[in-house]
């Protein structure tokens, strides 16, 4: 599979090129200047390039010769001592099978040989590096994002299968945690639970800091204490997933602690499901994410409207930007080796300057084999109403009285994970959501 990734990276590049491709992988990460470690997971453009992921490692392509040089730690018994294995040149060469395999330190005479015109990084730590060597190599430092962004936009049938496997686990993750919620427990009950289905199916490593909130807490987009105790009549909002061999699930679901949803949280959770469902229908090879955006926040004022919570004309309400007190942030992005994943805005787009919407993480025509979230929501943020209800032409939309009642009720989100496909789209995500199904998952 990442044979095929440098071949098409090598694709963009012009033939007999005297040039090279030069990225340094991650390294182990400590906290303060202690000895802690952090979980390591390598960058992600490395790991699309050479499937390798271990610390200390670089890579030069050599792009007149389309050949591979890894170079790898060169381990000591100290290290041994303290770590374990010391891996071999050979052992190096079968898992991950470069054209050439070296230490780091001959990352030099390497360059020496390939004696490139350019040199192609991502960073300015790698193009420092470079151009610090001996020869004074020339460092260029945006055409090669470009050219990565490019090849992994589109998914490959060997990376959508591993984005299958990674939603299968997060799937089963997602649900264990709706049927085991019950009112007194802490949100990090339900993470601990979450982490353990997706440890025991070794998937040891999260796509993101996920967010476990009940009540109030939903309302809080990047959620991360998940410290309180859930209530009886409490919605809970989990939004997490982790990664298969670097390629992240990000999924979310908002239920009910005690299995039964009030009126007011039923019309709010249908209005945010029905612009789920509706987007979804929606995807499509030419599509533009923008359009499926704006599709979405006019169904949620429509559903709102039937709630009580908002009253006029739902055009004159998309008009003055009514949708975006309750649906502050974008509908989606792009999903793969990162959770927001590269790719989102092309050269020349720029974000759309309008409330909410301007929130986009991608702004661009749908393609086959692109992997997309839809995470439409709607939130009862205070910092977010207060003034409106306080602004002469904003409050003309809202029902004052029943938004006051309504700062604690939190917020509903639910995203599921899809690939464009040449005649539709596929849907990786496999929780349940329809109100019917969840009341009777929880109910048991």
């Amino acid at each position: 599979m990442h044979q095929k990734h440098r071949e098409k990276l090598f694709s963009l590049f012009d033939d007999g090129q005297q040039g090279a491709v030069f990225i340094q992988g991650s390294e182990i990460l400590y906290r303060n200047e202690t000895d802690y470690e952090y979980p390591f997971r390598q960058e992600s453009n490395f790991w699309y390039l050479t499937g390798v992921n271990e610390p200390e490692c670089a890579l030069i392509l050599d792009l007149k010769t389309e050949e591979y040089h890894l170079f790898v730690p060169n381990r000591d018994a100290k290290h041994a001592v303290w770590h374990g294995y010391v891996k071999s040149q050979e052992a190096w060469e079968e898992q991950y099978k470069p054209d050439h395999l070296h230490y780091t330190n001959e990352i030099l005479t390497v360059m020496n040989e390939v004696k490139p015109d350019k040199v192609y990084c991502l960073n300015e730590i790698d193009a420092e590096l470079i151009e610090d060597l001996d020869r004074g190599f020339e460092a260029d430092i945006e055409t090669l994002q470009d050219a990565l962004t490019y090849c992994r936009v589109i998914k490959t049938d060997e990376e959508l299968e591993y984005m299958r496997k990674s939603a299968k686990v997060n799937n089963l993750a997602h649900t264990e945690a709706m049927k085991a919620i019950k009112p007194g427990m802490y949100e990090y009950e339900l993470k601990a639970l979450f982490t353990k289905i997706q440890y025991e199916h070794g998937l040891q490593q999260d796509a993101y800091n996920g967010i476990f909130a009940g009540g109030k807490n939903g309302a809080i987009l990047h959620y991360v204490e998940n410290t309180s105790q859930v209530k009886d009549g409490d919605l809970f909002l989990l939004d997490a997933g982790h990664e298969y061999q670097g390629y992240a699930s990000d999924i979310t679901r908002t239920y009910p602690a005690n299995g039964k949803f009030t009126d007011l949280q039923a019309g709010v959770y249908d209005a945010v499901l029905n612009a789920l469902n509706s987007s979804i229908e929606k995807v499509g090879t030419g599509v533009k994410m923008e359009d499926l955006h704006l599709h979405a926040a006019q169904t949620i004022l429509e559903g709102l409207k039937d709630a009580g919570i908002v009253k006029g004309s739902v055009d004159d309400m998309m008009e003055n930007d009514i949708f975006a007190l309750f649906f502050p942030h974008g509908l989606g992005h792009f999903l793969g080796l990162d959770t927001h994943d590269v790719g989102g805005y092309p050269k020349g787009v720029d974000r759309i300057d309008r409330p909410g919407i301007k929130y986009l993480r991608a702004r661009r025509d749908l393609q086959p084999g692109m992997v997309i979230t839809i995470e439409p929501g709607a939130y009862f943020i205070p910092a977010l109403l207060i003034p409106a209800i306080k602004d002469e032409t904003q409050s003309r939309f809202l029902n004052a009285d029943k938004l006051t009642k309504m700062f604690e009720f939190g917020g509903i989100r639910i995203e599921d994970n899809i690939v464009v496909t040449e005649d539709g789209y596929e849907n990786l995500t496999d929780v349940p959501k329809e109100r019917a199904e969840i009341e009777k998952l929880i109910k048991g």
